[in-house]
């Protein structure tokens, strides 16, 4: 028997203007009026580089000179044609965001679509009741939809890295579209069904590397055994997938490869990097993953295990099968990472919020209405204590709160910001609002569960990015450094060595222009150092072994980038940041 037992009132859609309005309050706070920070500076470095260089830096991915081998292209590509195309209207930093915006659309509209053309297949229906009155297929399927999305803009992984200008953000997405395409041609095995599969696995091997695209591919096989598809078919059509996908990727190797950019291909150390995340899982790898994918898959993965079991009796569940066969190669692929990433981990999201939404109709009510409450007092008691260290820190009052929110960036002044309040002020009466729907109408609609957790996910969200960003930007942008180093820099240097991270150099190159020495190298007269000013309270012997081994190292400094003898033209920092220091040299 069937676990789905529903009326035809609990699957009333969500309107559409209603779906809209959560998707952009979601995407938009963080895009806007946010600097490049340490996490995706360095990807915005990448596509600032290729937009304003020539087609070595479009074919060399890297940033001001750095060269980043370690991912593909294509999700740098996407941002420097949005700085290409929008750059003269909302500046560099915002129109490489512009591409966030495509790549989150793409992610939820093919969730959005995967949940509807499997909620609407026969063996997902709910129970037929005695005296009718259960759904009509498409308005199951449509309310199924609804929740996935609602599940995906409430997971706080994708919260985190949707903002962010991030290959593993287009790769998150790409696997909800592989996903669509993978059970449109389970449904309906086709060359055409077969091209498009092959297409987005060869987005994939652009953006993150083969090891995903490979595991897909095998997992969709194992899928078509399961559901008794022709083997010989499927062996031809999955062959073309492979060959669409390979082809695809050849629109950047083959150029790199005959070019040459920069006198050198990427391709080889972009595979090299590729086969070094492919080891034995370890103790370390397998601890990081459920110790992180409790917190980044919340609160899809009860929802997604409940499903699990619900469904367990019954046959032919593509809703479950197909999904859950990907998750499986994908996690083998991600324990089998001997470094891995938290950024990893958005490749399995899609595959657990679609789970979780075929698992929420088979839960109880009395569940339902804890999921509720428990979001309904937990987040709106967030959203009072955000609201009350925003007064704080303007007037001083409670005064421990103030010193609290203030000590985190020292020298920030906070001021008030107008249009900053009216957008939280808006965005928190209508939670308001939200909750006393819930409190006076009782609805029976089976999205309730979600809504509610999702939209206050989404209200926490807003309050930061516009109450806080000031100070958000003050702690971790280095735009300040920046500035102070190009004042000091003379006119006209040739150019400059350094051995910043990644994060400073294109935040370095991006606010202060610095000429920072090209791929090849070159000999520069002057060179920016980065290295740690972090000191302890310790007894006098580890301070001395501290103190020498720190001499040590500032010697080795010097001797590595020629400063022996240099004059020393700057030294600063970020006034939040107490271990990192910067220091400009001029060599002669």
């Amino acid at each position: 028997m069937k676990p789905v037992r529903l009326p035809a009132a609990a699957t009333l859609a969500l309107p559409r203007w209603a779906l809209f309005a959560l998707g952009m309050l979601y995407i938009l706070p963080g895009l806007i009026g946010r600097d490049p920070w340490k996490d995706d500076a360095g990807s915005f470095g990448i596509m600032w580089t290729m937009a304003r260089g020539g087609l070595h830096d479009w074919l060399y991915p890297n940033i001001a000179g750095l060269a980043v081998n370690d991912e593909g292209p294509l999700a740098f590509w996407l941002g420097a044609i949005c700085i290409k195309l929008f750059g003269w209207l909302l500046g560099d930093v915002l129109a490489a965001r512009v591409s966030n915006i495509g790549i989150f659309v793409l992610g939820t509209m093919s969730l959005w679509y995967t949940a509807f053309h499997l909620g609407r297949r026969p063996e997902a229906q709910p129970l037929r009741l005695a005296f009718g009155g259960q759904p009509e297929p498409d308005d199951y399927g449509r309310t199924l939809a609804d929740t996935a999305v609602l599940v995906y803009l409430g997971s706080l992984g994708l919260l985190l890295l949707s903002h962010e200008t991030l290959s593993v953000t287009l790769q998150g997405s790409l696997i909800a579209y592989f996903l669509y395409r993978a059970v449109r041609y389970v449904e309906g095995a086709s060359v055409r069904n077969a091209v498009l599969v092959g297409l987005s696995l060869g987005a994939l091997v652009l953006s993150r590397g083969p090891l995903s695209p490979v595991a897909l591919l095998i997992a969709l096989f194992l899928g078509t055994r399961f559901f008794r598809l022709p083997p010989a078919t499927s062996l031809r059509h999955l062959a073309l997938a492979a060959g669409v996908a390979f082809l695809l990727s050849l629109v950047w190797i083959l150029p790199a490869s005959i070019v040459q950019p920069y006198s050198q291909s990427p391709i080889p150390e972009w595979l090299a990097w590729n086969a070094s995340e492919l080891s034995l899982p370890n103790w370390a790898s397998i601890s990081a993953f459920f110790r992180v994918g409790v917190w980044f898959f919340w609160p899809a993965w009860p929802f997604a295990g409940w499903a699990i079991w619900a469904w367990r009796r019954q046959q032919n569940m593509l809703h479950i099968v197909l999904p859950l066969t990907f998750l499986g190669a994908l996690t083998v692929v991600i324990l089998c990472d001997p470094t891995p990433e938290n950024g990893d981990l958005l490749k399995l999201l899609p595959l657990l919020a679609l789970m979780a939404a075929f698992g929420l109709p088979t839960m109880k009510r009395g569940a339902i209405n804890a999921i509720d409450w428990f979001s309904v007092m937990a987040l709106t008691t967030l959203a009072a204590l955000t609201w009350l260290f925003w007064i704080a820190k303007l007037t001083g009052w409670p005064a421990k709160l103030a010193h609290n929110a203030l000590k985190l960036v020292p020298g920030f002044k906070p001021e008030f910001g107008i249009v900053s309040f009216l957008v939280a002020a808006s965005v928190t009466v209508g939670w308001i609002l939200l909750v006393r729907w819930r409190v006076s109408r009782q609805p029976a609609v089976l999205w309730r569960a979600v809504v509610l957790s999702s939209s206050g996910l989404i209200l926490l969200w807003v309050l930061l990015m516009t109450l806080f960003l000031p100070d958000l930007n003050y702690r971790r942008s280095y735009a300040g450094v920046a500035q102070a180093i190009a004042a000091k820099l003379p006119p006209g240097a040739n150019c400059i060595d350094t051995n910043v991270g990644s994060a400073q150099r294109a935040s370095f190159a991006y606010f202060g222009r610095l000429p920072f020495a090209g791929v090849e190298g070159g000999q520069c007269d002057y060179v920016l150092l980065q290295d740690s000013i972090r000191t302890r309270d310790t007894a006098d012997d580890e301070a001395n072994s501290e103190a020498n081994a720190k001499a040590r190292a500032k010697r080795a400094l010097a001797r590595r980038w020629a400063t022996s003898g240099a004059t020393l033209l700057w030294e600063g920092r970020r006034a939040s940041d107490r271990d990192e220091r910067f220091r400009l040299y001029r060599r002669r």
